[in-house]
């Protein structure tokens, strides 16, 4: 069943048949080799979904959506140009600032590329900048989005491998701004070797102009991840409270959302939410098909067998994931992984919080690789190139990426200090 389950979604990956549709084919072909009956497909895809802090993905995507619409993430733009814009390369360091500041409430790498990448883009071109070289910036910045908490991704795994999302959440922090840091001191020193940027402080606010411009921005994130921190609300009822305060600010404070605006971004937010729930209820159902058969277990001896530390268990696990992100979207490769080498990284001694932090880290590096990178997408939409043009700028970012998840999966400190003065 397995074999046939793999030979059917691999063939449909090969034929370009959407991930989602190719996960459920090769499912349903499962049931069909084991002889079950047709209605264990519909009752674990709905299983699958039937889960409260999911509710989260569709409002996290609407929020980023009404930020975008109403004003949020370019007064975003500004504040983030105030603190770091006035240096040479501050224009990059800007994009990988505002994107850190816009993944706090959005929880989306897409919606972050779209939201900021629409106004960033286009500035660095006009700066001087290569346009393939601004895409490949905003792309890979904006994957911060799916690190800095909340996260859509870091809600799948806790779902998935029944980790708390508040301790996943809390545990993003210091990778995000590993990654974030190290990007922002990467761009300075190659425009300062480019001698590119010389003129990005032009134009730029100081920063309390700008601050008190974006002071009702700047609040979002402070209320919702107050909010969770604080124990006032949920992870899931923060999406919700980040959704009436951006229609707040939108509507009633900065006056930029109209009611066709409204509509628009809803229709937007349902298609985006739709895709992903379709792809959790398939992978699901994959993922209950594999784990009946016994995968999980054949694949943790495998690994006890082969790997014999944990340091070589994450090295290995590092590589495959990075060439699954590749090719398979990051919400169904965590959905279909994560109860697979959740269990097996706990055998090792891993932290299930700190093997959270290193799968979604490592598979959003899927997002800025082709072939199938869903950030490269957006970005080369937004500056109307073709993706061939950005790898070469591309290449370099991938490897800050990389020197980064080195870190966190070898300092688990980085990620477990701050859940830990928490948590514990």
């Amino acid at each position: 069943m397995t074999t046939a389950m793999l030979i059917t979604m691999m063939l449909g990956f090969v034929l370009s048949v959407s991930v989602a549709v190719s996960i459920g084919l090769a499912a349903i072909v499962g049931i069909q080799v084991n002889n079950a009956h047709m209605l264990i497909s519909v009752k674990e895809m709905f299983n699958a979904i039937n889960k409260f802090p999911l509710a989260a993905i569709p409002f996290f995507i609407l929020a980023g959506n009404l930020m975008e619409t109403g004003g949020i993430s370019r007064r975003l733009v500004e504040f983030a140009k105030s603190l770091v814009g006035g240096v040479q390369g501050g224009l990059p360091m800007t994009c990988v600032l505002t994107c850190m500041i816009f993944a706090a409430v959005s929880g989306s790498s897409v919606a972050t590329t779209f939201a900021v990448g629409a106004i960033l883009i286009p500035a660095l071109i006009k700066h001087g900048y290569p346009t393939s070289y601004a895409a490949a910036l905003q792309a890979t910045s904006a994957e911060l989005g799916v690190i800095i908490p909340p996260s859509i991704p870091l809600i799948l795994y806790g779902v998935s491998a029944e980790v708390s999302i508040g301790e996943l959440f809390i545990a993003g922090f210091g990778p995000g701004i590993l990654i974030s840091g190290a990007l922002m001191v990467f761009v300075w020193l190659y425009c300062k070797w480019k001698g590119w940027g010389k003129n990005d402080g032009d134009g730029r606010l100081g920063f309390f102009a700008a601050t008190r411009q974006a002071a009702w921005a700047l609040m979002m994130p402070v209320i919702i991840l107050g909010g969770i921190y604080g124990g006032i609300f949920t992870p899931t009822e923060a999406s919700a409270v980040a959704v009436l305060y951006a229609l707040i600010v939108g509507m009633l404070i900065y006056r930029e959302i109209s009611f066709n605006d409204l509509i628009a971004a809803l229709r937007k937010s349902v298609v985006s939410s739709s895709v992903i729930m379709f792809i959790i209820a398939n992978a699901g159902l994959f993922a209950f098909l594999i784990t009946r058969a016994g995968v999980p277990e054949a694949i943790g001896h495998w690994l006890e067998a082969v790997l014999q530390s944990p340091a070589m268990f994450l090295l290995g696990v590092n590589a495959a994931l990075f060439v699954i992100g590749m090719f398979i979207e990051t919400s169904a490769a965590i959905i279909v992984l994560a109860p697979i080498l959740a269990p097996v990284a706990q055998h090792f001694g891993v932290d299930p919080v700190h093997f959270g932090l290193i799968m979604v880290v490592n598979l959003a590096l899927g997002m800025i690789t082709p072939p199938f990178g869903v950030n490269l997408f957006a970005a080369c939409t937004v500056a109307n190139i073709p993706l061939d043009r950005i790898i070469k700028h591309l290449v370099p970012f991938v490897g800050v990426v990389l020197l980064c998840l080195l870190i966190i999966t070898y300092v688990p400190g980085l990620s477990l200090g701050l859940r830990d003065l928490v948590y514990r």
